[in-house]
């Protein structure tokens, strides 16, 4: 039984994460801070269930303690690692950078560090389509040039690309990036549109359509990322020209959707209107992700398959059976 380590395990995607490789019979050590960015109660009922498998183990800890980190490392020796954990939000980022330099660059350095050491296997860590700030050109290819981040967020996202490059040139460690796009599902985040329409929604509260609606996302739904994550658990990169084994991939669902035809979607699916208030595009806002995910289906076979109003459909059931 393979040990594998999932950081931020108590996440939107790595409670999935976590809860498909425990049915595949993994043994999964989680590690997880449980920070209040956003209601812990929701942490807290994903943990309930990943807690009721014999093969998981948890540790409550934070990744910009070095001590903690290490010391998963030295007790449960994974031989793959999965770094999800990160402070999320691009908006947030403008009102709290502390909590992204903390958590997003020292945090993953520590994560480096350990890998240095304790050699895993395969070292998978998080990235963002925010790396691609305001690229015009779509869709959005690894090979497209990523130094102009347009938020903090995407800032501490390239940093850790380039971070873990490094570490893989210096210290042999195979490292593979994804580049998530808008990922969405049942057990999301609050934070995200998604969730905070349906919300206000069926309370018949206003939403806020930024940009006045003139934005596209290219929304990928939970089970689709989480099926491309695990197809690349053992898919080690090939060494690049540089002699570096170390593979960035876009993880996306490659169709864009319009934010105003999204909005709609979501109306058909909860039966109501929603009230809406039109605002202009906030700091650290794009106008459009858009995902080439070339590389992924011809390394593992990936393919999105799920439309965003099957997608949608499930988030809200999941919503109302919560209620």
């Amino acid at each position: 039984m393979e040990n594998i380590l999932v950081t931020g395990a108590a996440g939107f995607i790595g409670f999935h994460l976590s809860k498909r490789l425990l049915d595949e019979g993994k043994k999964v050590i989680g590690f997880d801070n449980m920070n209040p960015y956003y209601d812990v109660r929701l942490k807290e009922n994903r943990l309930d269930i990943l807690k009721k498998y014999d093969n998981f183990i948890f540790n409550k800890g934070d990744l910009s303690d070095k001590e903690a980190v290490n010391h998963i490392f030295e007790q449960y020796h994974p031989e793959i690692v999965i770094n999800l954990a990160a402070q999320a939000g691009v908006r947030y980022s403008i009102e709290n950078p502390d909590a992204y330099i903390e958590s997003n660059i020292i945090g993953f350095f520590n994560i480096l560090e350990a890998c240095r050491y304790h050699k895993p296997k395969h070292l998978i860590y998080a990235s963002s389509s925010s790396v691609y700030g305001a690229n015009k050109k779509v869709p959005f290819s690894t090979e497209d040039k990523t130094d102009q981040p347009v938020s903090l967020y995407a800032a501490t996202k390239k940093s850790n690309e380039l971070l873990a490059y490094a570490y893989s040139k210096l210290y042999s460690i195979p490292s593979t990036g994804l580049r998530f796009f808008t990922v969405y599902g049942p057990y999301g985040r609050p934070d995200m549109a998604y969730y905070s329409f349906t919300e206000k929604i069926i309370k018949g509260e206003p939403i806020k359509v930024f940009n006045n609606g003139d934005m596209y996302r290219d929304f990928t739904y939970i089970d689709d990322i989480i099926e491309g994550i695990y197809r690349l658990l053992t898919f080690i990169p090939k060494e690049d020209k540089n002699s570096v084994q170390h593979k960035v991939y876009n993880i996306g669902n490659n169709h864009p959707e319009k934010l105003m035809d999204f909005i709609e979607i979501l109306e058909e699916s909860i039966g109501k209107k929603a009230v809406k208030e039109y605002c202009p595009m906030q700091p650290g806002d794009v106008y459009q992700t858009f995902a080439d995910v070339g590389d992924l289906m011809e390394d593992v076979g990936f393919k999105p398959a799920t439309g965003l109003k099957e997608g949608l459909s499930s988030f809200i059931q999941w919503y109302k059976e919560c209620e």
